[in-house]
């Protein structure tokens, strides 16, 4: 398996710190609304390497923060006149639900910013006491000069940065020994959420939330660190020195970054007028659809989404999952015992797409490549099921929606109601109880619990619940 390392520039040869496991933090978003469809990108795509990952074999621990202390949730607190941790606490929820629709597994541990304060203020206290940070007036900040290796993994000059950056120069510099120095702890301002410390009462540096969050869940080495290219620098960056810094040691292996995503061939923008959350997309489509247009490019290429190419993967994701449908439907009066001489020639064949998909996501997971073999299989599987035997039918399904489990990819749908379809069923019984035909009512409640669907009359109006 190569892994393509963003701080050596080239694919290297995985092999991980200890046998059989993989150590692997990927940084989740700051949760203040909806995710976005650029956000859904590294959940799916690392996810994806994740399930790749325990598919060959690997017992992976997979860490993924939520950021729910930020400048943004706490302007959207203000906004609403809530507290910050209701704003984050309500958008963990909604993430999460979002994430369950992509099929996006839960990590391992998804550590909250805010309750490992502790652990932060004790790496800060390591890095003064190490000479790596300084104290003014309440804020601390990382001496960005004293890591010689700083710039190792974005491949920027600190000379440069000083000279022609001005803009990734922060405030309040005057306060600080060198304008590239960064924060690692502020003091609380008017209305914000605080912590006390040694230093003032206030709240950490963005950077230093995922050093100490991965050391504590994965230790202080990792194999995998991963995210969006727009966190090489300066969030990775800073990451690497604090956390080198504090402990001495190479802070990960290797170094994973998925490319952007534009919108119509435009970056994505509010102002623009082309900024979608996921959630806005589930409305549309069954976000397996939005799942199958992230993987049907090559992770570190940018994808560029459209109407057009999103109807085109719904169509290539219904043309598995008929394949599929198809393959059960054919094994329910298909022959029963041994498969015949051909069949079992066939299964070569069976076994080369498998083959095929499997070096495609050995070489840097190359998911366009692997649902290339799927398609290749699918396509196989339509032109030799037809009066095969049920063991070989068996076989070419089980082997479609195990390769599409590994990308996360639904290839078999069990038949299950739709929100808006339970909803409309509710609104066709309560339009019969009103024109008093309760048998259509009777009818279509029993219709519902029959699929799993419980209805509860309450004063508020129906509510329902799955079983």
């Amino acid at each position: 398996m190569r892994i393509f390392n963003t701080e050596t520039k080239r694919k290297e040869e995985f092999v991980p710190l200890e046998p059989g496991k993989v150590r692997m933090y990927v940084c989740g978003p700051t949760v203040y609304n909806f995710i976005h469809i650029g956000n859904a990108r590294p959940m799916i795509v690392f996810d994806t390497v994740r399930r790749y990952m325990e598919y060959s074999g690997y017992e992976v621990n997979y860490v993924s923060n939520f950021t729910d202390v930020d400048d943004k949730i706490i302007a959207k607190a203000n906004e609403e006149g809530v507290s910050a941790q209701e704003i984050s606490e309500r958008y963990i929820k909604e993430c999460k639900k979002d994430m369950e629709g992509m099929n996006v597994k839960p990590a391992t541990t998804h550590p909250l910013a805010t309750q490992e304060i502790d652990g932060m203020i004790d790496m800060i206290e390591t890095l003064i006491e190490k000479g790596y940070a300084y104290n003014v007036n309440g804020t601390v900040y990382f001496r960005t000069r004293r890591f010689r290796d700083y710039g190792k993994l974005s491949h920027k000059n600190l000379d440069d940065l000083r000279a022609g950056n001005r803009s990734l120069l922060v405030t309040g510099e005057d306060q600080k020994e060198d304008p590239l120095d960064f924060v690692l702890w502020k003091p609380k301002k008017e209305g914000e959420p605080s912590w006390p410390s040694p230093w003032s009462d206030g709240r950490p540096g963005w950077h230093i939330e995922c050093s100490v969050m991965s050391k504590k869940y994965l230790g202080e080495q990792i194999d995998i660190h991963a995210g969006g290219e727009d966190l090489i620098f300066p969030h990775h960056e800073n990451e690497i020195a604090q956390s080198e810094c504090c402990n001495g040691k190479i802070f990960s292996k290797y170094w994973m970054h998925n490319a952007f995503l534009n919108i119509d061939n435009r970056k994505m923008s509010k102002s623009l007028g082309n900024f979608f959350t996921v959630r806005e997309i589930s409305e549309k489509y069954d976000l397996q659809v939005l799942r199958f247009f992230m993987l049907n490019a090559h992770y570190r290429s940018p994808l560029n989404f459209s109407a057009e190419l999103m109807e085109s993967s719904k169509n290539a994701l219904e043309r598995i999952r008929n394949a599929v449908s198809n393959l059960s439907f054919l094994m329910e009066s298909a022959p029963e015992g041994e498969m015949t001489g051909q069949e079992k020639q066939d299964v070569q064949a069976v076994t080369e797409y498998r083959k095929k998909f499997e070096e495609a996501m050995d070489d840097d997971f190359n998911t366009a490549d692997a649902i290339a073999a799927v398609f290749e299989l699918v396509k196989f599987a339509n032109s030799h099921a037809a009066g095969a035997t049920k063991a070989f039918i068996a076989l070419l399904h089980d082997e479609i929606v195990r390769l599409c489990d590994v990308l996360g990819i639904i290839a078999e749908v069990k038949e299950e109601l739709l929100d808006t379809e339970i909803e409309k069923l509710i609104e066709e019984r309560q339009a019969a109880r009103k024109a008093k035909n309760f048998a259509r009512a009777d009818e279509i409640r029993n219709e519902l619990l029959e699929k799993g669907i419980t209805l509860l009359d309450t004063r508020e109006g129906v509510k329902w619940k799955r079983a």
